[in-house]
């Protein structure tokens, strides 16, 4: 199952760009594996819950 990017750590906005993009470094392999959709999911997919820094805050 493919994860969803949008609720990814390491996928942020890009000035350049000007959109959401992900921010891991993958290699040739790696990218060519998740733009071919021959990988079932991201290895470095980690879940981003925002309120999650908010309550170490408290």
């Amino acid at each position: 199952m493919k994860k969803n990017c949008e609720s990814c750590m390491y996928f942020d906005y890009d000035e350049y760009y000007q959109e959401d993009v992900c921010i891991i470094d993958l290699d040739e392999d790696e990218s060519v594996d998740f733009m071919t959709g021959r990988s079932n999911e991201c290895p470095y997919y980690r879940y981003y819950d925002e309120y999650k820094s908010v309550q170490k805050q408290n």
